[in-house]
């Protein structure tokens, strides 16, 4: 285990490096270049020369390289040319709107998901089985967008019941607005005796977390129904039938535990993904978080903020692999030698 480890912090730094290396060159090929972007359009030819100069890019491209590796590893990605803030703080602020979002919409997925594809596999074949596998290929096919739409037209529009959009009430922001902690207002709210503004986050996360739950519950139903289904075959399954254990105890100690592998690879690969934005989610809904920000940097050109928006998506996505390699061995703990 300790070898595997070792070489996957080994792939991780490579793959850290390669992704530094490639948005270094990209920078400096695409047009227009950091420092027209920094200035405006159409800056003069003097005026693009200086800030050239103030930001090294007229020294050798080894040395930009090796300044550049060693902003990011101090932290040091430049400021928006927006918002005229340091990047890593942009990023930070609305990382957990992220995080809250995208983790409560996977807890829900687990508990949801994994019994209904145990009860499908178990039941193969019968009426439960095709409304789970027919609802399952439509959450897959049924497009992020219109979901969300949707949802907003039914829950918003017809009944009244949600907000449509943002992530608390106006009121709140300008009234008492909920003092960040940990970045999660549904934890920052009550830890701050703010109820009036937790009662508000709660009620506009419920529409993107929804929309999230029912478009990932479809993937982690169907791999847990298909795996289950192919570990029942398994003869240690049919001798435990034999020996006449609880239903209760084969499936979910004996079969459920040989199908988290691979519902753990798709559920950690998922969630790293969601993590660098559910993009389409946040952006229907308003959503403050880095999806979003992302989005609107590279639609305005925003350089320094979509680059460091990248390299902390991309670390963070290697980061929730590394994580899950090492529930492999929680898992199976064979993997451990």
């Amino acid at each position: 285990m300790a070898v595997h480890l070792a070489q996957r912090l080994l792939m991780i730094i490579g793959v850290v490096l390669g992704v530094v290396t490639i948005m270094f060159v990209l920078s400096r090929v695409l047009a227009p270049s950091p420092a027209e972007l920094m200035l405006g359009q159409r800056p003069s030819a003097e005026m693009t020369a200086k800030m050239n100069d103030e930001l090294g890019l007229n020294r050798p491209l080894a040395v930009q390289y090796l300044s550049f590796i060693g902003n990011v590893l101090r932290g040091e990605l430049g400021n928006s040319l927006l918002t005229k803030r340091p990047v890593l703080l942009e990023v930070r602020e609305r990382f957990g709107a992220t995080l809250e979002l995208t983790t409560l919409a996977m807890v829900l997925v687990l508990l949801i998901g994994i019994p209904i594809g145990i009860l499908s596999a178990v039941r193969q074949n019968s009426i439960v089985d095709n409304v789970v596998r027919t609802v399952s290929v439509a959450g897959v096919a049924i497009p992020s967008f219109i979901l969300a739409m949707s949802l907003q037209l039914l829950f918003y529009g017809a009944l009244g019941w949600l907000p449509l959009q943002g992530r608390v009430d106006t009121s709140i922001l300008l009234g008492d607005p909920i003092r960040p902690i940990t970045g999660l207002f549904l934890i920052d709210a009550p830890l701050t005796g703010n109820w009036e503004g937790f009662t508000s986050a709660l009620a506009h996360i419920a529409l993107p977390l929804l929309t999230l739950t029912i478009l990932l519950l479809a993937t982690v139903t169907r791999i847990t129904r298909n795996m289950m289904i192919e570990v029942l075959k398994e003869e240690y399954i049919r001798t435990a039938f034999a020996y006449g254990l609880p239903k209760s105890v084969i499936y979910y100690r004996y079969a459920l535990k040989a199908t988290l592998i691979p519902i753990l690879t798709v559920v950690g690969l998922t969630y790293g993904y969601l993590l660098g934005g559910a993009v389409v989610v946040e952006s229907v809904f308003d959503w403050p978080g880095l999806g979003a920000f992302v989005v609107s940097s590279i639609a305005q050109n925003d350089y320094p903020a979509s680059l460091g928006a990248t390299l902390f998506l991309a670390g963070t996505y290697l980061l929730v692999n590394l994580i899950v390699d090492l529930l492999y061995a929680v898992v199976d703990p064979r993997l451990k030698t």
